[in-house]
C-alpha cells in the first residue's frame, strides 16, 4: 500500500503593517486632519501660486528697472568722462604750444615714473595727443589719431602696429573710466610702443 502525503499550509507573518493605522490616525474620522478637505488644500495652494506669480512679475519689473536705471547712469558717467578727457587734452595741448617736444617727453616720463595710476593715464593720454600732432603736421589726414592711422600704410611706418596697440591702451582708458585698472607694468610698456614710433617719425 503507498504512502499518503498529506499537504498542509502554515501560516507566516512577515511583518506589520504600519502605514493602514498611520494614515487612519491622519485621515480617519478622529483624524490629525480630518477636518481638512482636500478642496481646502487645493484652494489654499492655487492662492500661494497666485502671490508667487504677482512676486515674481514684481521683482521682474523691479530687476528690470534697475538694469534701465543702470544702463543710463553709466552711459551718462562715461559721457562726462569723455568730455573731461577731451577737455584735458585740449588743456594739455594748449599749455604745451610751443614747449619743446623734448620737455614734453621728458614730462611724460615723470607721470610714468609716479607712484599714482592716476598719472600713467595722463602720461600715456598726452603721449597720445604728441603722436595725433605728429602725425598731423606730416599731413596724414583724418579727424582723429584712428583716422589718421588707418591712412597709414605698414610699408610707410613700420612701427604703425606699436601706434595702434598704445592707441587702444589709450582708448581704454578714455572709455573704461575707473573701472579700467591700468597697471604699472602696462603702462611702460605703452610708453615704450609710443617711443618707438616717436623715434622712427624723428621726434626723439
Amino acid at each position: 500500500m503507498p504512502d499518503t502525503v498529506i499537504a498542509t499550509t502554515t501560516s507566516v507573518s512577515v511583518g506589520y503593517d504600519l502605514l493602514t493605522p498611520l494614515l487612519k490616525l491622519i485621515f480617519g474620522g478622529n483624524g490629525i486632519f480630518s477636518s481638512i478637505s482636500l478642496e481646502g488644500v487645493m484652494s489654499f495652494t492655487h492662492t500661494l501660486w497666485g502671490i508667487f506669480i504677482i512676486l515674481s512679475y514684481l521683482i521682474s519689473f523691479l530687476l528690470l528697472y534697475l538694469y534701465i536705471y543702470s544702463s543710463i547712469h553709466k552711459s551718462k558717467l562715461e559721457e562726462i568722462q569723455s568730455e573731461r578727457l577731451r577737455a584735458g587734452e585740449h588743456a594739455f595741448a594748449s599749455a604745451h604750444k610751443g614747449v619743446s617736444q623734448s620737455d614734453r617727453l621728458a614730462e611724460l616720463h615723470a607721470h610714468i615714473d609716479s607712484d599714482n595710476p592716476s598719472d600713467w593715464k595722463l602720461g600715456l593720454i598726452e603721449a597720445d595727443i604728441i603722436l595725433d600732432e605728429v602725425l598731423k603736421q606730416k599731413g596724414y589726414a583724418g579727424t582723429s589719431l584712428g583716422e589718421r592711422l588707418r591712412s597709414i600704410s605698414p610699408t610707410t611706418i613700420a612701427s604703425l602696429d606699436d601706434a595702434w596697440q598704445a592707441h587702444k591702451v589709450r582708448n581704454q582708458i578714455a572709455h573704461g573710466g575707473p573701472d579700467f585698472v591700468l597697471t604699472h607694468k602696462l603702462a611702460h610698456e605703452t610708453i615704450v610702443q609710443y617711443e618707438r614710433v616717436f623715434k622712427e617719425l624723428g621726434v626723439i
